[in-house]
């Protein structure tokens, strides 16, 4: 069986720019949670740049469970 459609790679880039904004607003909002105990609240750079971080592996992970649900729904299409 040859995979057909686009490669976990190609999906990660085409959703980094979404990994990366959700999880810069994340950092964003721990800094807040934190600053109830004393830490500092991040600027939107900071949080921008930790997101950028961050966004790499999360959409790397994202996109290879969203190809694996696109085998998983090839293969049951083949065998109806």
């Amino acid at each position: 069986m040859s995979r057909s459609g686009w490669s976990a790679r190609r999906i990660a880039v085409a959703l980094y720019p979404f990994g990366a904004g959700a999880a810069a607003i994340n950092v964003f909002f721990a800094s807040l949670i934190f600053s109830w105990m004393g830490g500092p609240i991040l600027s939107a750079g900071w949080s921008i740049a930790l997101g950028a971080v961050i966004g790499v592996p999360a959409t790397w992970y994202f996109a290879r469970h969203i190809r694996h649900l696109m085998d998983v729904a090839d293969r049951n299409g083949e065998e109806t």
